[in-house]
């Protein structure tokens, strides 16, 4: 589906211009900012479907901005970065962005991105909500509650500020506690794609929800590995 509004971030004017080109020539809305401090005006304003965040914005980090506009917003974001350390990309991810691409990046990539990441999210809340009548709404696992009718989950009382993907895990885990979910299982479910071997992605992923619920890293409380198989709550 066309017609989205993708919000553009980035100090570089001949970039947003030529971004701005090829989302419109594909029927998208682009709406262009050249800091942090408007583009959150922006979000706040106005109805955005995905953003394309600089890393590097002259009065904040794009991945600060990205922390900031996950407090309280789950459309999809990707990430511009001109660096290719590893650690960037994790920063990314864990700030609650769902892809990246280095510069100098080619438009039509993007945009091709773009088209994933909106079908994912879109698929993810009408298909969720199309199903929701007859799927339990909410579950609590010794202090872990999760809501699906709001897309709200608390650890012990504590707002924990999930995106559409974490989100999506954690779910599906609820859904199969006691089972060990392998991370093949997991991919395809959440992600709607097929799972290539040497895909890091749930990992990551998971090790993203552990730091959000304050898991220590080797005796978590809910999300536990089974060395091999793949992912519990028990």
């Amino acid at each position: 589906m066309a017609g989205e509004n993708i919000l553009i971030v980035d100090d570089e004017k001949e970039i947003t211009e030529l971004i701005e080109v090829y989302l419109r020539n594909d029927g998208y809305q682009p709406l262009k900012c050249y800091n942090a401090s408007d583009a959150l005006r922006m979000v706040g304003q106005s109805h955005i479907d995905l953003a394309i965040l600089d890393v590097m914005l002259p009065d904040m980090d794009g991945f600060t901005l990205c922390r900031k506009i996950r407090e309280k917003y789950f459309f999809p974001i990707i990430l511009l970065t001109a660096k290719v350390e590893n650690q960037d990309k994790i920063n990314g991810l864990t700030m609650g962005a769902d892809d990246y691409m280095t510069k100098p990046f080619l438009p039509l990539e993007l945009v091709a991105r773009v088209k994933t990441q909106l079908r994912r999210y879109i698929q993810y809340n009408t298909v969720n909500a199309m199903a929701a009548s007859k799927q339990k709404q909410e579950y609590n696992i010794r202090g872990l509650c999760i809501s699906k009718e709001n897309h709200r989950c608390t650890v012990n009382g504590a707002e924990v500020a999930l995106t559409p993907i974490e989100f999506g895990i954690l779910w599906y885990l609820c859904e199969h506690q006691g089972e060990v979910v392998s991370a093949e299982q997991l991919f395809e479910k959440v992600w709607g794609e097929r799972y290539l071997e040497n895909n890091n992605t749930v990992m990551t992923h998971i090790a993203r929800l552990r730091e959000k619920m304050k898991e220590p890293a080797r005796r978590p409380k809910y999300i536990k590995t089974v060395w091999g198989v793949g992912y519990t709550i028990e």
